[in-house]
């Protein structure tokens, strides 16, 4: 009979925050797929567990799967976890997850924390809708693909950023979004937790020397929903699209946007512009 995958979350700073339930899997599995096994080593050595582990990152993720997956269908059962926080939330264990489904394991999920719903709960902005956007390329043309493509999302969006790349990123926020509402989330759990209630414009302009550090997380105030009742002049898109220039756009990409907002053409506003 076929084993079961626990896809199950562990801390993301404070060992405190793993469940009862998240110790009893780990203690009843037959064997651990683990991110690094040692930063879970230490985990399982905090709470007296001692259990077989196999690693499975995103450079073995194919080999090792078929592994897993092998060893689930002929009885035994994995508990897959990652470094901090829910696996398969921009992590290998969603391809995992994926061959299990194709091959009919069974999948239970033990609920832990979790870096994107935890920064945004504390962010101060809109929860009621909002959109994981993962970590941004360190690639000049997808990531700025990535920044356009958002441009006109009114949900809230929440980004993952490593601190060495953040500097750059809060740059493109500004340059890509204007002047919006923007809470840096660092260290979540752990003992120099911080939340920065800010803009991307001071964000840009005051926290882009890299002096913020740690785990971070971006929580970003979505585009103003438009009333479609409302009448914009040709004027307003006008200087619409100038501001949009002032925060870097070029000048047909800020008409283009400018258009979309307002119902104007792109030609129409590209030309009192030039």
């Amino acid at each position: 009979m076929s084993g079961i995958l626990y896809v199950t979350g562990t801390p993301i700073g404070n060992l405190s925050d793993l469940s009862p339930r998240a110790v009893e899997t780990l203690e009843s599995v037959d064997f651990i797929a683990a991110e690094d096994t040692r930063v879970t080593l230490k985990l399982l050595n905090h709470f007296g567990i001692k259990k077989p582990m196999v690693s499975y990152f995103e450079h073995n993720k194919r080999e090792r799967g078929e592994i897993i997956c092998a060893r689930i269908e002929q009885g035994e059962n994995c508990a897959i976890v990652t470094d901090a926080g829910m696996p398969c939330i921009s992590d290998p264990g969603e391809d995992l997850v994926k061959l299990c489904e194709e091959r009919g394991i069974k999948t239970v999920v033990i609920p832990g924390p979790s870096a994107v719903i935890s920064a945004l709960a504390v962010s101060g902005l809109s929860t009621g809708r909002f959109t994981f956007e993962g970590f941004l390329s360190v690639n000049k043309k997808s990531r700025s693909d990535h920044l356009k493509s958002l441009a006109n999302e009114h949900r809230t969006m929440i980004f993952y950023e490593a601190p060495h790349k953040l500097p750059q990123t809060l740059r493109d926020l500004y340059a890509s979004f204007g002047d919006r509402k923007l809470t840096i989330v660092r260290e979540i759990t752990k003992i120099h937790e911080e939340v920065i209630r800010t803009t991307t414009k001071n964000a840009a302009e005051n926290l882009s020397d890299g002096s913020v550090k740690g785990e971070i997380v971006l929580v970003l105030e979505g585009a103003p929903q438009i009333d479609d009742t409302e009448e914009f002049t040709l004027e307003y898109a006008v200087e619409t699209a100038k501001k949009l220039i002032e925060n870097g756009a070029r000048a047909t990409d800020a008409a283009k946007e400018a258009a979309a907002l307002t119902g104007f053409k792109k030609n129409e506003i590209y030309k009192e512009l030039i």
